[in-house]
This record gives structure tokens, sequence and C-alpha cells, in this order.
């Protein structure tokens, strides 16, 4: 039986498991479906230019920014990251390429215990940790989610090779393409961010007491805490790990490009760089996120029922995906942080008023 989006997204309002919420799917640079539900503040509705912190959903734009600089000559995927950044060589880590980076490999999916006294918005403080941070495991033979880790050690690269930082760049690429997408929230745009809060209890605390995720989410501190979050302070500054705000629509517009290989994404990088961008690259067992995993060079890709859907998701329940072979973007967004059990709602609403057709654009990635 076909189900209906918006219908699963106002369910989940009127049922309480969410304050705040909107979905959009995108196919052919066609807007199928853009439906938002509750509130983005307690008072005001949500509307379709609502933006949203997403958590992890930001890594695949940190990772299209680099790859951005790399399509244009700036360094090379197998680069040694110590050619542009040279202190990064101490404590065993000289051998780390930007591939590593970009694929979760580099040794490091965590700021170590000093980051507990380092405020989240002391760049220079926590990318010197990170220098002389020693990996979990030898770069390159490994794979664990850089959860925090990610964008400061892109944007690190790409600052030293290029003199600009990552959410500036990115912020070019957004603009020029139309994406609503933001690893910096201009102040234009703060009354346009929807107030986060908890729907579990326990989500906070969860993550804080689990042995993978305390460390990989808690350090520095502060990036689980709502408060935080709401600050004004937090929306202006660059954590591209995390901190990018979104619209549902903004984010299945880019996720419905991405795909097609005559697409804006698929022309700015090439087709080799492309192609790299979303087939699998890494694979195994990831030690943060505890199961097995397909990384690209910036998503992960999952099979259910033999069709193929690459995207990412973020901590707080947000998520976007491209199903190729069906041809469309989507993405769920959410100001209730808690589990994934929402977002899977939605996403199985829309999955199964997309079938795949014939005609497989995207197959070959």
């Amino acid at each position: 039986m076909e189900l209906d989006p918006a219908a699963a997204l106002d369910a989940l309002v009127a049922s309480g498991r969410d304050p705040g919420c909107a979905v959009a799917v995108v196919r052919d640079g066609i807007v199928e479906v853009d439906h938002a539900a509750g509130t983005s503040d307690g008072s005001r509705a949500w509307s379709s230019d609502t933006l949203v912190m997403t958590y992890s959903v930001a890594k695949p734009f940190a990772a299209l920014t680099v790859l951005d600089a790399v399509s244009e000559g700036a360094f090379a995927l197998d680069d040694p990251v110590v050619a542009w950044w040279p202190e990064y060589g101490a404590a065993g880590k000289a051998g780390t390429t930007i591939r590593h980076l970009l694929l979760h490999q580099a040794g490091l999916p965590a700021f170590g215990p000093e980051a507990d006294e380092v405020a989240y918005d002391d760049r220079e403080a926590l990318v010197g940790l990170l220098a002389r941070a020693t990996p979990v495991h030898e770069p390159g033979t490994g794979v664990a989610e850089h959860a925090l880790t990610y964008g400061h050690l892109l944007d690190e690269v790409l600052r030293r090779a290029t003199g600009e930082e990552l959410a500036e760049r990115f912020g070019r690429i957004a603009a020029a393409a139309g994406w609503d997408l933001h690893l910096r929230v201009a102040d234009d745009d703060l009354d346009r961010v929807a107030t986060v809060e908890e729907v579990l209890p326990t989500w906070r605390s969860d993550y804080v007491r689990d042995p993978r995720w305390g460390p990989a989410l808690g350090r520095p501190r502060g990036l689980l805490d709502p408060q935080v979050l709401n600050s004004s302070r937090f929306r202006r500054t660059s954590f591209p790990a995390i901190a990018l705000h979104a619209s549902a629509l903004g984010l299945a517009r880019c996720y419905d490009d991405v795909a097609r290989p005559d697409g804006l994404v698929a022309q700015r990088l090439g087709p080799e760089l492309w192609r790299a961008y979303l087939g699998p690259a890494a694979t195994g067992h990831d030690l943060v996120l505890d199961r097995d995993v397909v990384w690209t060079l910036g998503f992960q890709r999952d099979e259910e029922d033999g069709r193929l859907e690459i995207g990412m998701g973020g901590a707080g329940g947000c998520s976007a995906w491209t199903e190729p072979a069906a041809g469309y973007g989507a993405a769920f967004v959410t100001r209730g942080l808690g589990g994934h059990d929402r977002g899977d709602d939605v996403w199985r609403a829309v999955r199964s008023s997309m079938e795949p057709s014939t005609g497989d654009a995207g197959a070959s990635t």
C-alpha cells in the first residue's frame, strides 16, 4: 500500500511524538512534496523556509566543499595532510591522506580529554589538539565516524591550502546552486532557525553515558545541550561536522541534484570525482557506529530490499537521502531531539511513493 509522506508527518505531530518537522521530495528538479507540521518554536508555524540544526547531515557538505577544491587542483585526494599542515604529522599521523580524512579513516573519531576544557568555538585550540593527537588506529586501516572532528580536519586542510574557510566556500557553492543550506547562519537568517528541544527524556544522557558516543559527541562540552544549540553564538559558529542549518526543501533539492550525472554537482566536480563522491570507498565495522558501514567520500550507502540509498542522518533525528534508481532526493528535518523512529516513518512513506524507474540515471554510482 502506498503511503503519504505528508500524512506521515502530520501523524507524528498529532500524536505528540514531534513538536515540529518537515519533509520534502524533489525529483528531476520538480518539487513533489514540501510539507511541514507543528511549530518552529512552540508558537510559530513551521514553514517551507524554516531552518533547523541537523547534526551529521552536515558531513556530506563538508566533504563536497573539499572535493570542490580537489576539482580545482588545490590538492589531490592522496596528498598527505602534512604537505599542507606539517604539525599534523605528530604521533604517527604522517601517513594520513586527504582521502583518509574524507573516509573517516584518520583514526581521530573524537577530540581528546583535553577538549573538555576548550570552548566549542575555539577553533584554533581544537585544531591544535587534533594536530598533537594520537590516532586510535593506523590511518587508513579502520573506519570510525569522526562525529565532531570531521569538519575541523577538513576545514584546516582547506584553509592551509587555499586560504579560505570551509563554511565560506560552501556558502558560495550553496548560493550558486540555490540550496537553502548553511554551515554557518548569517545574521539575516537567524530568525528563520527553529528552536530544538529534547523529545526523548534520556536523549542527551544516553549519548553521554555511551562509551563510544560519550567521547565522540561530548568533547568539547555543550554540543548536546539544547540551550547551547539554540544560542546565536552557536548558530554563528562554523562547526562543519554538525552545524548545518537546513530546510527540508534545501536538502531535497541538493540530494535530487547530486545523484544525476547531468546535475550541478556532477558538472562542478567532473565525472570521476562525482563518481568517487557517491561510490563505495571504505567498508568495514565502524568503531563508533558499531555496525558495518559502506562509506563514500562523504556519504553512507545502504541497501534495503535491493534498493540502493545514499545519504546521511544526524544525531537528533534528521536525515536526507537519494535513491538513484528512483531518481529523487528527500529529507526529513525535525527540531525534536530524539531517535530515528520518526524519520523511519517518513522514510517508509517516501519510499513507498517513489518506486524505482527503468530509466536508472544513477545506476553507475
